[in-house]
């Protein structure tokens, strides 16, 4: 039998060896005519082929494939009250009847408007908006508000590794299941894969509901590295919310040398606009688990608030099921609203044409164009190529910063000390085209200086990449440079 078997294989890596030249045309074929993709990612996929074109064939195999984009995840359950929601307040803002605590948040009207349209993601303004910057930090304000669940908890990370951060987790959300609270984890099969089979069985057999995005086959092995749900979301009771960065491991606690200090932006939301959240990881999970939860109403009940917040906030998510590219769109709105500055912080650096042209013009137009990125690499051709694109926009006259106190994940763009947005999407191609990503973009001064006050004190830890020290890079820098931006449209 295994003569057979080792012959067998022996003929198809015989078969594909002759029919090379083929397989690379008609796969070129398809790469072109049959996926609507960027020419630059185009030319990227055709250069492997050529230059490489069995490893380049496998790859394209593995997270080449364009995903189909056919609304996965539907809203038809409620569909009408949330389609009646929006149509109510595109009314309001359309009659100019919006009443916006601030003034001067009418200069964001019409992002607001599109995010109703876009994503059917309406404005509240009740908000109450804490900021974590620090992990110790955002677990123990995480562990306090488990302990007070009533009704349920609803925990969504793409990364959650079992390790002494996850075990403190586990412990509240065993013990808050026999208090007769409902506990849902999603994980991403991807980012999950160090946890093992036995491990979510010992959280399903104490009485945790858990689905996996996307499942591995045969054990770990995964077909579609690409397209991974990007999203960290916790909702307890439809109260509190959880959005931003920070994933679950003891690296993000500053527990792994290689990284250091891990230095990332997460919020905690208790108003209207966690119900916005609440609704994004049911749509997630009623795909991931194939369970409709909309018919639960006492998981989307109205909640009495404890903290009165007057944040106006949308909650706005994207991902490769759908045409309309929201939060790319909406970082690209608020760049070209910036009358004063930018703040920006993202661990890669990737932006796409219409990103780059944007924060270039605004930077050559007297805007106050500042970027921060880590200075150690998590990703190497992520990291050159993130290197790459920050000198581009030093000659065109923007202040771009690596932190040096460990590593910066975090993933916020504030505008004219007005509006911002923080949540799991970075400024790179991946999250705008690959990922599953969800932000909250707040409409708040209080709040926005907050956070452009927290960069400000970052500035301090890091040293700036001016045109000379850029220009002093060896020639290896240059290359690995060249090299990875070659790469970057598939990174």
């Amino acid at each position: 039998m295994p003569a057979i078997i080792w012959s067998g294989i022996t003929s198809m890596i015989q078969f594909t060896v002759e029919h090379l030249l083929i397989i690379n045309i008609l796969l070129a074929l398809l790469i072109i005519f049959f996926q609507r993709r960027s020419p630059k990612t185009v030319w990227t996929w055709l250069l492997l082929l050529y230059f490489i074109p069995v490893l380049g064939f496998i790859l394209y195999l593995v997270i080449g494939q364009d995903f189909h984009k056919s609304r996965m995840f539907k809203m038809k359950e409620i569909e009408g009250e949330v389609k009646y929601a929006v149509r109510r307040q595109e009314k309001t803002i359309q009659q100019k009847q919006l009443m916006l605590a601030d003034s001067e948040m009418d200069h964001f009207r019409n992002l607001i408007l599109y995010n109703l349209e876009a994503g059917e993601s309406v404005l509240t303004d009740n908000n109450d908006v804490r900021i974590y910057t620090d992990g110790l930090e955002k677990f123990d304000a995480l562990l306090e508000e488990m302990e007070h669940a009533k009704r349920y908890i609803h925990l969504q990370y793409y990364i959650i590794k079992n390790d002494e951060v996850w075990k403190r987790i586990e412990e509240v959300l065993v013990r808050k299941v026999r208090q007769g609270v409902e506990v849902r984890i999603l994980f991403d099969s991807m980012g999950c894969r160090s946890m093992s089979r036995k491990d979510w069985e010992q959280l399903k057999q104490s009485g945790i509901k858990v689905a996996e995005f996307f499942p591995a086959i045969f054990g770990k092995l995964q077909l579609r590295i690409n397209y991974r749900n990007h999203r960290k979301i916790v909702v307890i009771d439809g109260r509190i919310g959880f959005i931003g960065g920070f994933n679950i491991g003891r690296e993000y606690i500053g527990m792994e040398e290689k990284f250091g200090y891990w230095r990332d932006t997460h919020l905690c939301i208790e108003g209207a606009a966690v119900t916005t959240l609440a609704v994004r990881f049911v749509l997630d999970w009623n795909y991931a688990a194939k369970e409709n939860l909309f018919l639960k109403d006492h998981l989307f009940e109205i909640p009495q608030y404890l903290r009165s917040g007057r944040d106006p906030v949308q909650i706005i998510s994207s991902g490769p099921d759908s045409g309309i590219k929201t939060i790319h769109d909406n970082y690209l709105y608020l760049i070209h609203c910036a009358k004063d500055h930018i703040y920006l912080q993202t661990p890669y650096f990737i932006p796409d044409d219409s990103i780059l042209d944007a924060l270039k013009i605004a930077s050559r137009s007297g805007v106050d164009v500042r970027i921060m990125a880590p200075c150690k690499p998590d990703h190497p051709f992520v990291y050159w190529a993130t290197y790459s694109y920050l000198g581009e926009m030093i000659a065109a006259g923007a202040k771009c910063y690596v932190y040096e106190n460990g590593f910066l994940h975090a993933k916020t763009l504030c505008v004219d000390g007005m509006v911002g947005s923080v949540g799991t999407a970075n400024m790179d191609i991946r999250s705008f085209e690959l990922n599953f990503e969800v932000n909250a973009v707040i409409y708040s001064k209080e709040t926005i200086q907050c956070l452009e006050n927290i960069f400000e004190k970052d500035i301090i830890k890091c040293k700036q990449i001016t045109q000379k020290v850029y220009n002093q890079r060896n020639m290896t820098i240059r290359v690995k440079e060249q090299f990875s931006r070659l790469l970057s449209p598939i990174l």
